[in-house]
């Protein structure tokens, strides 16, 4: 997993050249676009099947995405006291779908990549209902939310690209598998180069991170992760789906947090997703080298790419 470090990388470039940085702004939400069609292409009929056949999994994984991740994100950002941007840009990294790269995680971990893969494609499907309304209802009070564009924004960043993607492999698999393998790569660099852009813009106040947002993310991160596997582990899911469900549940989508609070919201509110797309894909390298210690991880059919 090379994302952490480049990441770093991304943010010290942004930190000495921010200027060069800003102008690249409108490029974030076609970037994001162009990872959801990656991710598009990664699927086939089949995982849309394989979602009908094991329900009980995915469901619970979808009920603590939209539930406990949004309440986590509203809570900490309360009992830290996190400036109101910041306390906005939480909430709605905490009321996006699971981030691609839980799929590539729980590969490494051992964990059941094909159920990953399935909630990673419902939640990103749902949220696009989904994560306009539960920004409404827990950040409303911040701000004015723009429900039905920002619905629409989703469309065009999230359900179009996938469906888009998932189309043209469907009629040309035998070709798009072969470049397969180069897809995971393309994002990562992609979403490396959004990250450095969202920091170019907050530049300024880089340096001002105060450890309350450090902790916030680290906390709503580890909470995500630990209340997924501790009610799936209740639910008497076999291991391998237990694993799954918590890295989906502690895994965001901070990549189409920073896209729309870039579009939507001030500058400062993209900030914890990108901070928060360093730290949860370095949390869960982590975990994934713990768990694989004495499971060696199952053979995919397909990975995701970080987001």
């Amino acid at each position: 997993m090379y994302f952490p470090l480049l990441a770093i990388i991304g943010i010290v470039v942004a930190l000495l050249f921010p200027q060069e940085l800003v102008s690249f702004k409108a490029l974030i939400i076609p970037m994001l676009a162009m990872i959801m069609f990656s991710m598009g292409l990664t699927q086939t009929l089949q995982d849309f099947i394989r979602v009908f056949r094991q329900p009980k999994p995915i469901m619970i994984g979808l009920a603590l995405q939209y539930s406990v991740m949004p309440v986590l994100a509203y809570i900490i950002a309360l009992v830290l006291g996190l400036d109101e941007q910041l306390a906005l840009g939480l909430i709605i990294v905490g009321c996006c779908a699971g981030g691609t790269a839980s799929n590539v995680i729980t590969y490494l971990a051992g964990g059941n990549v094909a159920l990953s893969i399935s909630m990673t494609l419902v939640s990103t499907l749902l949220g696009v209902l989904l994560t306009p309304w539960l920004i409404q209802f827990y950040a409303g009070h911040l701000v004015i939310i723009e429900v039905l564009p920002m619905l629409l924004t989703i469309c065009k960043i999230v359900l179009v690209p996938v469906l888009l993607g998932t189309g043209l492999r469907y009629c040309f698999d035998r070709h798009i598998q072969k470049i397969q393998w180069l897809l995971p790569h393309v994002s990562t660099v992609l979403i490396v180069f959004i990250i450095a852009v969202v920091v170019a813009l907050n530049a300024s106040r880089f340096s001002q991170i105060g450890i309350s947002l450090i902790l916030a993310i680290m906390l709503h991160n580890g909470l995500g992760l630990l209340i997924g596997y501790g009610v799936a582990r209740l639910c008497s899911l076999a291991d391998g789906d237990v694993k799954a469900v918590a890295i989906e549940v502690g895994m965001q989508n901070s990549g189409l947090g920073v896209a729309l609070a870039i579009k939507y919201f001030a500058a400062g509110s993209a900030l914890p997703g990108a901070l928060f797309s360093i730290w949860h894909n370095l949390s869960g390298s982590l975990l994934a080298a713990a768990w694989s210690r004495n499971n060696a991880p199952k053979q995919a059919e397909s990975i995701q790419t970080p987001g």
